[in-house]
């Protein structure tokens, strides 16, 4: 089973929330096939972003959307 993420991220209004500053700004960075190609987008991200500390990026499962009755061990990612 192909197990889609999104990666997105952008400023948030308090560093220690979720809420974004502007959703018109959010900043799609892709959809990956898997959770590890996710991650390294991710992470290259936020490096780039480090010295902001209101920006965040965030990975999304996309897969998880497919089938909310089923739930995924967070390890279940990474095998």
């Amino acid at each position: 089973m192909q197990r889609l993420h999104l990666v997105f991220g952008g400023e948030l209004v308090d560093p220690q929330k979720t809420q974004f500053r502007d959703v018109d700004d959010i900043h799609i960075v892709g959809i990956f096939p898997d959770y590890a190609s996710a991650y390294d987008a991710w992470k290259s991200e936020a490096q780039r972003t480090v010295d902001n500390a209101h920006m965040r990026y965030f990975i999304a499962h996309l897969h998880r959307l497919r089938d909310e009755e089923k739930e995924v061990s967070p390890t279940e990612e990474l095998g």
